[in-house]
């Protein structure tokens, strides 16, 4: 249990990890029942572990750096079993006016990008594309039309 709590340790300190990710941890090291739970615990109580910090940088750092909208953000979180308000909190670290940004520079380049098609198709496809990196059909449809009327 020792080994386990100290290669624990490590792995948390690492880089924020959800509970879900050190449950499997715990279960790769070995630990089982009751052990788990009194190693994630013992995480939470030292400060290792804590969901909402984990909410915080995951929603942060795939909007900031793989440039994913909030919708796919949320699924993630919510696969990784986080919970509901951690999800919330992690969503505010996501900035409005930056979010708009985002969306609005991927949309021009997609859109962009398609040059030879009909507008209607590169519509399409851009809306496509967008909605793949999760973000919401209302905000990409403004944003489209917005480059389309700037295009005419």
């Amino acid at each position: 249990m020792k080994t386990a709590m100290l290669k624990l340790r490590q792995f948390c300190a690492y880089q924020e990890r959800s509970h879900q990710e050190t449950k499997y941890k715990c279960l790769e090291l070995g630990l089982r029942g009751e052990e788990v739970d009194e190693a994630i615990s013992e995480l939470i109580a030292e400060n290792f572990l804590n969901e909402e910090r984990f909410a915080k940088a995951y929603a942060g750092g795939k909007f900031r750096i793989k440039q994913w909208g909030r919708k796919k953000i949320m699924m993630e979180l919510k696969q990784k079993q986080v919970s509901a308000y951690c999800i919330k909190k992690g969503m505010e670290e996501i900035d409005e006016d930056d979010y708009i940004a985002v969306l609005h520079k991927l949309a021009e380049k997609k859109y962009l990008s398609l040059k030879g098609e009909t507008a209607m198709k590169r519509k399409y496809k851009a809306m496509q594309y967008l909605l793949q990196r999760g973000f919401e059909s209302e905000l990409i449809n403004e944003a489209l039309e917005q480059i389309a009327k700037n295009e005419a």
